[in-house]
């Protein structure tokens, strides 16, 4: 008999493999190459190779901003009619529970409460991947909500814009809620309340023709794209090549559209400093 025992071994199938790894590796957009997934949520979802912006959640985002990523969650329980009946290739109404099912969100922004360095602050941060983050009734209402409680409360308000523009299932009722926030925000300036926006890849849309645009301090990521009508829509209207790095956040700066383009690992710090800079805390 012999003195050693061979054990069988199995071979993995590609299948296998492909189900154990699955998930663990990203391609970066930017430089195309391949990040552990892990690494890159260390390194705030940006790619340590190129510093290329990955989009996140609303709920990561308050995370990064907020102290001891601790908040409070308001207005959560609003949720879009379809005053149209809409319908393309599907209803709105099946649109809506689809995004609902995904998100875990009745709309595309959340209302928050929390602290940045210590100050108490409210925060809208947009959610891209509930429809493109578009603004419908229900989000012009919570961000509206947001700045009347930052008066009232006299709170600075952030508000992070990520969305594809008014969303064309609610037609005009998306429209007017371009007017309305920008009513409540010319109120909250009148009581002397900071409002910083922060730009995020991307914002477009009427979301950038409205409040996205009126903060006392705009900001953006650096590679957000920030545009009214997109670049393949321009290019196509005037037939024309548009110039590298067209709407984006670095061109915005140079031609004078944004006060600054802040790195992810800086926001919050960034914010702080202007805060303490437009109202600074009693001693």
């Amino acid at each position: 008999m012999a003195w050693f025992k061979r054990e069988s071994t199995e071979i993995q199938s590609s299948d296998e493999k492909r189900v154990r790894t699955e998930g663990l590796w990203v391609k970066c957009e930017g430089c195309r190459q391949i990040i552990w997934k892990k690494e890159l949520e260390e390194n705030l979802n940006v790619c340590p190779k190129c510093d290329y912006h990955f989009r996140i959640d609303a709920f990561t985002r308050l995370s990064l901003l907020l102290d001891d990523a601790a908040f409070s969650v308001e207005d959560e329980k609003l949720s879009s009619t379809d005053p149209l009946n809409f319908f393309d290739t599907r209803t709105y109404k099946a649109r809506l529970q689809k995004s609902q099912n995904d998100t875990g969100l009745k709309d595309a922004v959340v209302n928050a409460e929390g602290k940045i360095n210590g100050r108490p602050v409210i925060v809208s941060a947009m959610e891209y991947s509930f429809i493109g983050g578009s603004m419908g009734a229900v989000v012009g209402e919570k961000i509206t909500r947001a700045i009347e409680r930052a008066a009232a409360q006299r709170k600075p308000i952030i508000v992070v814009s990520a969305s594809g523009g008014a969303r064309m299932m609610e037609g005009v009722v998306s429209l007017m809620q371009m007017a309305k926030i920008s009513a409540a925000l010319a109120r909250l300036d009148n009581a002397r309340v900071p409002y910083i926006s922060l730009l995020t890849d991307p914002t477009t849309g009427g979301v950038t023709a409205s409040y996205a645009m009126l903060g006392d301090l705009n900001i953006a990521e650096p590679g957000a794209l920030i545009a009214f009508a997109g670049p393949r829509v321009i290019e196509q209207t005037i037939r024309q090549k548009l110039p590298e790095g067209f709407q984006r956040s670095a061109f915005l700066l140079e031609h004078g559209m944004l006060d600054a383009v802040v790195h992810r690992r800086d926001s919050k710090n960034y914010i702080a400093r202007a805060l303490d800079f437009m109202a600074p805390r009693a001693a």
